[in-house]
């Protein structure tokens, strides 16, 4: 009985060498420093190791020779969809991954979302194969940010929270450019305003409300950074113009959704109808509560002001007045500063510009 062709041994970087008359450093260069080659010679490796079935240096044996991943882990402690339909969360999302494909390395979203369990969160980031961490927006609580201090890698922490030991820090002066706005507004004579913000904290209160008047608990001590800061931010301007902090309105959303912003400024206008502007902490609700606005007939601005903050691109066409902050510009800071750390070894901290762009959505009280 004749035998057919014996198998094809599986090619080796070793085998390809052998083939080519180099060395296998040669070969690896191939793949991982192509500008150590000419140009002529990396298309022959790589022609060779086609033809010979040779896929590349296995990645698991790289990593543990050169103790890199070639990836870095994007913590996102909101649903892990969030970043796929907030605006402002995918520019940065954009930003960090422009930064990561400049020098060659993945990026590894790790889901440590509020519908995930602990214990299975801390798994998936005490497992996650990463060089280090960017951790985008979480609350001064969060319970991941214990875990990541085992894993001793750097840490870059985008917005929020503020000094978490031994990481660096991206972001903006939420309060100054919130102040900013409500010097806008209070200029305009409203003496009776709204604050439409995202939760306060991680746990939600509230029961089914999808909107509700933040406590005064939920005002004084507040977990997120972000929107304590803009809040504190109107409450400073409003000071600066004798203006009680009873005459402030807060209300805080259980989600970021597109019509959130609607169920809040529906929250506020019952508990005071006597509100003329409704300053809101992000745009996708600033949107929301301006459709909520027009559909039972009050017109913006001639019967209220709104204003956003962000400066995503629906806005900025739909003439919001709000802040336009650099969401892609943060992602790539943030990457730059895991790839290229500084020198000294120390944290650094960055606080990017901001700019308050005056739209259409502002007027004097009616």
């Amino acid at each position: 009985m004749s035998r057919g062709p014996a198998p094809r041994r599986r090619a080796t970087l070793a085998s390809l060498a052998a083939e080519l008359k180099v060395s296998r450093t040669t070969i690896s260069n191939a793949y991982n420093r192509p500008d150590q080659l000419s140009a002529d010679l990396r298309e022959r490796v790589l022609a060779t190791a086609k033809q010979l079935g040779y896929a590349g240096p296995d990645p698991v044996a790289r990593s543990l020779r050169t103790r890199r991943a070639g990836a870095v882990g994007l913590i996102l402690t909101e649903p892990l969809n969030y970043s796929f339909r907030d605006p402002a969360a995918l520019d940065f999302v954009a930003g960090l991954a422009e930064s990561c494909e400049a020098v060659g390395q993945g990026l590894l979203l790790v889901a440590a979302g509020p519908n995930r369990s602990v214990s299975d969160g801390t798994a998936a980031v005490l497992s996650a194969g990463v060089d280090g961490f960017v951790v985008y927006s979480a609350s001064d609580d969060d319970p991941y940010l214990q875990v990541l201090a085992q894993r001793a890698l750097p840490i870059v922490v985008v917005d929020q929270p503020r000094d978490v030991p031994d990481a660096s820090s991206i972001g903006i002066d939420d309060r100054a450019a919130m102040r900013g706005v409500a010097e806008h507004v209070i200029g305009l004579g409203h003496r009776h305003i709204g604050v439409l913000t995202m939760r306060l904290g991680r746990e939600w209160p509230h029961g089914d409300a999808q909107a509700a008047e933040a406590d005064v608990q939920r005002m004084d001590n507040p977990h997120f950074y972000v929107q304590r800061e803009r809040i504190r931010g109107t409450l400073e301007a409003m000071e600066a113009h004798g203006l009680q902090p009873d005459s402030l309105t807060v209300v805080e959303s259980r989600e970021h959704l597109p019509t959130s912003g609607g169920a809040a400024a529906e929250v506020a206008l019952e508990i005071n109808p006597r509100i003329t502007a409704l300053m809101c902490t992000t745009d996708v609700l600033a949107l929301s509560a301006m459709d909520y606005l027009r559909g039972r007939g009050i017109y913006v601005p001639g019967q209220m002001t709104v204003t956003g903050f962000d400066g995503v691109p629906d806005a900025l066409a739909r003439g919001l007045v709000t802040v336009k902050q650099p969401s892609v510009e943060k992602g790539r800071r943030a990457g730059e500063l895991l790839h290229t750390p500084p020198r000294s070894g120390l944290p650094v901290v960055e606080i990017l510009d901001t700019e308050l762009v005056r739209g259409r959505t502002s007027g004097p009280p009616a």
